[in-house]
């Protein structure tokens, strides 16, 4: 027996459901987010239940955004579920299940005016966005926002009916300028370094395309406070739709499976207040970077690591390629030999501990994490998470061969076969590209690295090339499992 999640089924649940103590009626919107997906609704979401759990904030209530035709789909999922989320925490021996009630609206993906009104709108004070390490026009060489980009460059011809986020945003911006609102705060909720410098630069540099006062304006009035967020969120599939039906009894279409860590640290910079997150968890602090660079470079790159490896033995989940002892001893010596070695101080955290919590936070069997989510979009994470800390070990002579397998790994992977033969489905929106370029690289390695736009330099380097080089040759000649072997013994 299950009881189908809405508003007026609420109390009906099973006792062990914990649920809003809070009347959502009293809510009110006070932040329009881009990007409901899976890690919004786990992350900031939850963060903000908490909050109103306590009694504080009501008037900061999310309502929902995107520019996508397919956000459509979960937009009518949520809608029909009263905009409510069963969010399932796990891991060993723990799962809890809580429904969250902090969304209370989602404007129609795709309708510019009326999104625009909703940001128009006075009682809105903060626009976050969770649009992934691609949704950001970033030109990957260059790490710098790209002006040139037909999507940009079509919303400032037509900023007032604007397809993009940015648009939207800019749009939004220049109503309120011209009836004399004061600016909503712009903030980022994604893994990119500096994600609020990033999004500043997009929303200037598309205003700038527009009207150069209006750049200026921007710069001077909108606040973009940098973010580091952090929680391991897989997507929803059948398996966790059944597990909270047969574990909790509850009927959700999209409920949030997730691990019970946490973290958001965000820079206190903001035009038109903000809710006290502080009281649930949030650390706020002057200069995020320390936390976001350990963040991307352990973290994001660790998963990398031990993705496409994992990948190329046909390894499912996250937990299991954990278990394979070569890919854990992989992540474990290119994590203290090359990656952490380059990541500054933290203040008041150790590196060394961090990366033990996230060795078992990668080792959660309860969440089925897909090794091919780690996979995913690699020709936009790879520039962000790996070869930054490629390029720094570079500029001060530092040997970079695990990490010049990592590459190798990653690009035997867009090949798009696996090491038994299993086809692998395109896994980048540049699958076309990588898969080309990697079919060219088996027999010319530099032919991968003459990405201009995703290694830069470092594709130039020529200690980078030959250890990539040779990591390559000899991952096509014995495969993943027996390279990673030599490369663990010193004998790559």
């Amino acid at each position: 027996m299950t009881t189908k999640l809405s508003l007026s089924s609420l109390p009906s649940l099973p006792s062990q459901v914990a649920r809003p103590k809070y009347e959502r009626a009293a809510l009110k919107g006070g932040i329009v987010h881009f990007g409901v997906g899976n890690f919004h609704r786990a992350h900031q979401a939850v963060y903000l239940d908490d909050l109103f759990n306590l009694g504080l904030g009501h008037d900061w209530a999310l309502v929902g955004a995107g520019v996508f035709e397919g956000e459509k789909k979960g937009r009518a999922v949520l809608e029909a579920q009263d905009w409510l989320t069963t969010v399932v925490e796990q891991d060993e021996g723990h799962m809890a299940a809580r429904v969250t009630g902090s969304m209370v609206d989602f404007v129609t993906p795709g309708d510019a005016a009326a999104i625009i009104d909703r940001l128009a709108a006075p009682d809105i004070r903060i626009v976050s966005m969770t649009i992934t390490e691609g949704g950001y026009f970033i030109d990957p060489a260059s790490g710098h926002f790209n002006p040139a980009h037909p999507e940009i460059v079509a919303d400032a011809q037509d900023i007032a009916a604007p397809k993009t986020v940015f648009g939207l945003i800019l749009a939004g911006l220049m109503r309120r300028r011209a009836d004399g609102i004061v600016p909503f705060t712009v903030m980022s909720c994604d893994n990119i370094p500096h994600n609020g410098r990033v999004t500043a630069e997009a929303i200037g540099g598309l205003a700038e395309l527009v009207d150069e006062d209006l750049a200026v304006w921007v710069r001077d009035n909108v606040a973009f406070p940098n973010s580091m967020v952090d929680r391991i969120t897989p997507a929803t599939s059948d398996r966790e739709r059944k597990i909270l039906a047969d574990e909790f009894g509850v009927e959700d279409a999209w409920p949030v499976f997730c691990e019970p860590f946490r973290q958001w640290v965000l820079e206190d910079r903001f035009t038109d207040g903000r809710p006290p997150l502080e009281k649930v968890g949030v650390q706020f602090v002057d200069d995020v970077s320390p936390w976001e660079l350990m963040k991307i470079r352990i973290l994001n790159g660790g998963h990398a690591v031990i993705a496409y490896p994992a990948g190329l033995m046909d390894i499912h989940f996250v937990h299991e390629a954990m278990q394979e002892p070569l890919v854990r001893a992989f992540l474990e010596k290119v994590e203290r030999d090359e990656i952490i070695p380059v990541v500054p101080p933290v203040p008041n955290t150790s590196l060394e501990g961090y990366f033990k919590l996230i060795d078992q936070r990668f080792s959660n069997p309860r969440i089925g994490d897909t090794v091919r989510r780690l996979c995913l979009d690699g020709s936009n994470r790879q520039p962000k998470f790996i070869i930054p800390t490629i390029a720094d070990r570079l500029k001060a002579g530092k040997s970079t061969l695990g990490l010049a397998l990592e590459s190798a790994l990653w690009c035997r992977y867009c090949f798009g076969t696996t090491d038994s033969g299993a086809v692998i489905e395109p896994n980048d929106p540049n699958w076309d590209r990588m898969q080309a370029t990697a079919a060219k690289a088996k027999d010319d390695p530099a032919a991968w690295l003459a990405m201009e736009d995703i290694y830069g330099e470092v594709g130039r380097s020529p200690a980078f090339v030959e250890a990539f080089s040779h990591a390559l040759r000899i991952l096509w000649a014995h495969g993943a499992r027996e390279t990673l072997t030599r490369y663990l013994a010193g004998r790559l």
